[in-house]
């Protein structure tokens, strides 16, 4: 009784330390100094960046969320991330396999009986296909780490009529059946083909498994208690009179606003935008930052709750699930063959946004821009203000308070 009672007590003085660790401001402007020019002369509308390491934090809120109206960039404007959303589909899937409740090699047909017989499309001739019945089997690690052999998006998601793409298209359930009903581009776990169907199909076995739409297994499992609350697939009208708008970079001249774009068409949250897994999540700059954090710290997220086991984010997310001559990629994250001291995980979208971590250094880098196209000219810049960044050496207090380690150095 008396060893149970001072476990108990250590573990709530871990969780006080967590919750209450704050981030310190590193006091450096290493992006600032690279971007500041190409503000003022119009090329970058607008961006946030982010570098974190060891508890010490530089932030960088540069430009104009709306430059036409003047209107600030700030850490709690939504923003569009387009594929970072695959990560939030891993995470769902990883808790499933940690509860015991799915395995990663378990095929796609177990839970979704339409996958059962697949077909492969061997070429296409004056209209007419040639097939022949698949002979692997599609498992559940397939269609996240895009070896499955699906197309990028299915026919019902097309960006060529409006209010399709990712903000309008077919429920997770739908997309899945017209998927399993189309031919793949080759069999399963032979080739790597990015496709936001698979990380779709993946979202609908969720569905299957817990018996709630993917987005309410998302937001009760992974934003509610990352306190993620300005995330999510059907932003306000509110926040979308804030949000960061779309702009196409020009070369040397200033930069040009675009209303919207193919996969993205207006309106963004009425009743025909059905949650994309594969790349339909709002969010902000500053919510997205708890999630990465929470990977960043295997985890446990910034405010203390623990979203995963260390051993699952190290072993399925934060590592490639493919054969080691297919790339690396983990479940709906960017992810590196081999594991290491200097190795990266994490995520990026269409419109320019990236964030990615380093859980063995404690290291995160994000990027939040919303651009239709163009050149990017301080991308070199910005490589180096990153090195200068990280190679500084910093008090390690922060991210012990933050990891519950205290004592450690």
């Amino acid at each position: 009784m008396k060893k149970r009672f001072i476990f108990t007590l250590m573990a709530l003085i871990c969780l006080m330390f967590s919750s209450q660790a704050k981030t310190r401001d590193s006091k450096t402007a290493y992006a600032r100094s690279v971007l500041q020019t190409y503000v003022d002369n119009g090329q970058l509308a607008g961006a946030i960046s982010v570098f974190y390491k060891d508890g010490v934090q530089e932030t960088c809120c540069i430009g104009y969320a709306d430059v036409a109206k003047k209107r600030k960039i700030k850490m709690d404007n939504v923003f569009m991330q387009c594929s970072q959303t695959k990560g939030f589909c891993g995470v769902t899937i990883a808790k499933l396999v940690e509860e015991g409740k799915l395995s990663l090699d378990d095929p796609v047909s177990k839970y979704l009986p339409e996958f059962n017989e697949l077909w492969v499309l061997d070429g296409e001739k004056d209209g007419v296909r040639t097939l022949h019945k698949a002979k692997n089997v599609l498992t559940v690690r397939m269609v996240l780490n895009h070896t499955g052999g699906f197309p990028f998006e299915i026919s019902a998601k097309r960006n060529d009529v409006r209010g399709g793409g990712w903000s309008g298209g077919a429920p997770l359930r739908q997309v899945a059946s017209i998927a399993a009903a189309s031919p793949l581009m080759f069999e399963p776990g032979t080739k790597e083909l990015y496709s936001n169907t698979g990380i779709d199909i993946g979202a609908a076995i969720v569905e299957e498994i817990t018996g709630m739409k993917w987005e309410d297994y998302l937001k009760k499992e992974v934003l509610d208690p990352l306190g993620m609350k300005s995330s999510w697939f059907w932003p306000t009208d509110k926040q979308l009179k804030n949000k960061i708008e779309l702009y196409e970079f020009k070369e040397n001249a200033p930069a040009v606003w675009r209303e919207e774009m193919g996969w993205q068409q207006r309106p963004y949250n009425d009743s025909h935008v059905f949650a994309s897994a594969g790349a339909g999540l709002w969010t902000t700059a500053a919510d997205q930052l708890k999630f990465y954090k929470m990977l960043m710290n295997l985890g446990l997220g910034e405010n203390g709750v623990r979203i995963l086991k260390e051993e699952t984010v190290k072993t399925i997310l934060a590592q490639s699930t493919r054969p080691k001559e297919l790339g690396g990629y983990s479940l709906g994250l960017s992810a590196p063959i081999e594991d290491s001291e200097d190795a990266w995980f994490g995520h990026g979208g269409a419109w320019g946004t990236n964030c990615s971590v380093n859980w063995h250094k404690k290291e995160l880098r994000m990027w939040v821009i919303q651009s239709a196209g163009g050149p990017q000219p301080w991308g070199p810049a910005m490589e180096e203000a990153a090195q200068k960044f990280f190679s500084q050496s910093f008090s390690k207090s922060g991210v012990n308070e933050y990891t519950g380690r205290i004592g450690t150095k």
